[in-house]
């Protein structure tokens, strides 16, 4: 288990980068008027310059991909109910999230701008996770389904 979770932080990191990096482009294509945005103005004045800003966003992003991968071991965990998993997944990523977004001035810093980020962030978690149940629902039914119909050929 420890190998797995070292092994998918180390590959999380990278994808943490293109996420982020991918995420910036997206952004900049819809708000930016034509220009490439690579960060928030609040984090290029508090770094200095676009450069710093731009190197611990991208630090930060790998941090994110790093946690989010790692973590994701926890859905492996069989003799763990699916309540305990979603609970303690949920704890771990928004300890991991909240103050890298807080850092990445991705949220204002201001009460309000911390409870409506996270408020967000469990919407967002709430909608992937019921469709990643939907869809291991309908995979578990479809293995069923295939198994009926192998015991019911052997039977013949």
């Amino acid at each position: 288990m420890k190998k797995k979770i070292v092994l998918r932080g180390i590959l999380g990191f990278p994808i943490g980068i293109s996420i982020g990096y991918l995420i910036t482009i997206f952004i900049s294509l819809g708000w930016a008027n034509g220009d490439y945005l690579p960060c928030v103005p609040e984090l290029i004045s508090t770094m200095g310059n676009e450069i710093n800003a731009v190197v611990l966003q991208a630090i930060l992003c790998g941090s994110l991909g790093t946690g989010f991968a790692a973590s994701s071991v926890i859905w492996e965990i069989e003799n763990w109910s699916i309540v305990k998993q979603t609970g303690i997944y949920f704890i771990i990523i928004s300890v991991i999230m909240l103050p890298i977004a807080y850092f990445a001035y991705w949220m204002e810093h201001s009460v309000v701008g911390v409870f409506s980020y996270f408020g967000i962030f469990v919407l967002i978690f709430a909608f992937i996770w019921i469709i990643q149940f939907v869809i291991g629902k309908r995979n578990v039914k479809r293995m069923n389904k295939n198994l009926h119909n192998v015991k019911g050929s052997m039977e013949e």
